[in-house]
């Protein structure tokens, strides 16, 4: 299929095209994520206002909407450039699977962005000008529609991870959706969803806090500031339990549909039953380790079978390795696997039988058509692997996915923590608030005379810094879940259906490699613009309306 263009582009234009793609990625999920956080923060808020009558509530819901229209806006240019990219340097992969790819993204544009963009309008103009209540629902669906956007986009991205819905058609060459509810509904595009939005939440729920102990550290506006705190840690601690659980729930799924991804986030190179969890091992971050000859990574120390039980819900659950996945293996129920040496035997057949049936059919020899046909329905699984010129070639980079993994839970660990100690101190709760605070006092992190009498407006200045610090450390955190996410689905485009290389435009390198300097140009001047506005909208604080 298109070998003569796929396997002759050039290999600097791929690489460039990988690069570009992966900067205006990181840079949208910048603002992604935080757009969606604060709908919910400014959301509750409002929602206290509209109960209340205060007009306190009111004030403080207008200074979180001005930050999150900030961030909005920057967040809706660089989603549009993502979208136009798959058409400028991914053609041949927007050509060969459009009709399915191109529907959520349809979708999200048609409805979920036009109904974001017409309640934002209400949100922040009709104050004066709609009733309370239709005020509220339009500040509530303004984030559910930027919710919704990003199910539609998720749902395209999930696809890629687990193509499920479609089939190829030998006629027109390309895949062709079969089931809307399978592309729509797939429990792959759920996981994601739904373990992406609760990772949103938390950058929502850091900068809230951050943005709150600024406030406190500067002794001004104080009840916006402790108030906030509260809706902030509350939405954080939340998101990060359910973060954990549906993590859980994608780990299950990458261990079903993507099992090389999962060994090359614990450098598992041969596997079998009864796994631990790698909590830690020298695994360098520079060089792809000789899985081939290692029994492990070095200095491993891992978790008693619970990768085992992350994968298979069986703490003795047999989990395969890299090298089990390169040579085939056979599970303890007796399932085979074959071997990718089979697999690029099964998809160099299934090319050379769409090729012949092509031929047959040109030539009108309907007999050969059909068995060439026939041939190509039994290969057709492993047809991607056609493209794959060396096994070596199916083994993600291991240490970005291995380091990556661990920043994102490590992370995701401390802000659990981060979250619960917030609101231990916040609430005063008895006994657990007292132990709390007498730790901190024993530590050194609180003065002793202040471990009976604190109160959440004095503590010391680095409490309040260190709140501030988590803030680009969750970036951290997301942006390494979406490294793991799109490094580990390597080298393919489309899993087990289309390798990268296959899916570039036909450009010169050069042309690429200037768009990705205009672009890095581009948005770190966007970056810099937003940061500054949101500094300078912080700094200004709320508007009170007397």
């Amino acid at each position: 299929m298109f070998s003569h263009l796929f396997l002759d582009i050039d290999a600097g234009t791929i690489n460039w095209s990988r690069a570009q793609f992966a900067l205006t990625a990181i840079y949208h999920w910048l603002f992604v994520p935080l757009t969606l956080g604060l709908a919910v923060i400014m959301g509750i808020i409002e929602t206290k206002y509209y109960r209340t009558k205060d007009v306190f509530w009111r004030d403080a819901a207008k200074f979180w909407q001005r930050l999150f229209g900030v961030n909005f806006a920057m967040g809706v240019a660089t989603g549009i450039i993502l979208e136009f990219e798959f058409g400028t340097n991914w053609s041949n992969y927007s050509w060969f699977v459009g009709d399915i790819f191109g529907a959520p993204l349809a979708i999200e544009g048609i409805v979920a962005f036009f109904m974001e963009s017409t309640f934002v309008a209400v949100m922040y103009f009709g104050w004066k000008k709609v009733s309370p209540g239709f005020h509220l629902a339009s500040t509530w669906l303004t984030g559910l529609g930027a919710t919704i956007s990003a199910w539609w986009i998720l749902v395209a991205n999930a696809w890629m991870q687990y193509p499920v819905g479609c089939e190829f058609n030998p006629d027109t060459m390309r895949n062709e959706m079969v089931s809307f509810l399978d592309v729509a509904l797939s429990p792959f595009a759920v996981g994601k969803f739904c373990h992406t939005v609760t990772s949103a939440w938390i950058i929502g729920a850091v900068f809230c806090v951050g943005v709150c102990s600024w406030y406190l550290m500067k002794k001004r506006d104080l009840r916006l500031a402790t108030e906030s705190l509260k809706i902030g840690a509350w939405v954080g601690l939340i998101a990060t339990v359910l973060a954990a659980f549906t993590g859980h729930i994608s780990g299950q799924q990458v261990a079903k549909v993507q099992p090389m991804k999962l060994a090359a986030m614990e450098a598992l190179y041969n596997g079998g039953t009864d796994q631990g969890l790698t909590a830690v091992a020298l695994v360098n971050p520079f060089a792809q380790p000789d899985y081939a000859n290692e029994e492990s990574a070095p200095l491993k120390i891992d978790m008693p079978y619970a990768l085992s039980i992350m994968a298979t819900n069986d703490p003795h659950g047999f989990v395969p390795g890299i090298n089990d996945l390169l040579n085939g293996y056979t599970t303890p129920d007796g399932k085979v696997e074959p071997s990718a040496d089979e697999k690029i035997a099964s998809g160099k057949k299934a090319i050379a039988a769409l090729a012949a049936y092509r031929q047959a059919k040109k030539n009108g020899d309907t007999k050969t058509a059909a068995a060439e046909l026939a041939t190509l329905k039994a290969n057709i699984q492993y047809f991607g692997y056609g493209y794959i010129r060396d096994k070596s070639e199916l083994v993600p980079y291991i240490p970005v996915n291995f380091w990556a993994f661990r920043i994102m839970v490590g992370m995701g660990c401390l802000f659990i923590l981060f979250f619960a100690l917030i609101l231990i101190l916040t609430y005063r709760i008895p006994y657990l608030s007292i132990i709390t605070r007498r730790l901190l006092a024993t530590f050194g992190l609180l003065p002793e005379t202040a471990a009976d009498s604190y109160s959440v407006t004095s503590l010391p200045a680095w409490h309040y810094w260190l709140a501030i610090a988590l803030i680009p450390l969750a970036y951290v955190a997301s942006e390494s879940g979406w490294l793991v996410a799109e490094f580990g689905r390597q080298p393919w485009t489309i899993q087990d259906m289309l390798p990268t290389w296959a899916a570039v435009s036909d450009l010169h390198s050069s042309s690429v490699a200037l768009t990705f300097v205009l672009f890095l140009i581009l948005f770190t001047t966007m970056l810099a613009v937003e940061i500054s506005i949101l500094l300078r909208q912080i700094k200004k604080g709320p508007e009170y309306e007397r």
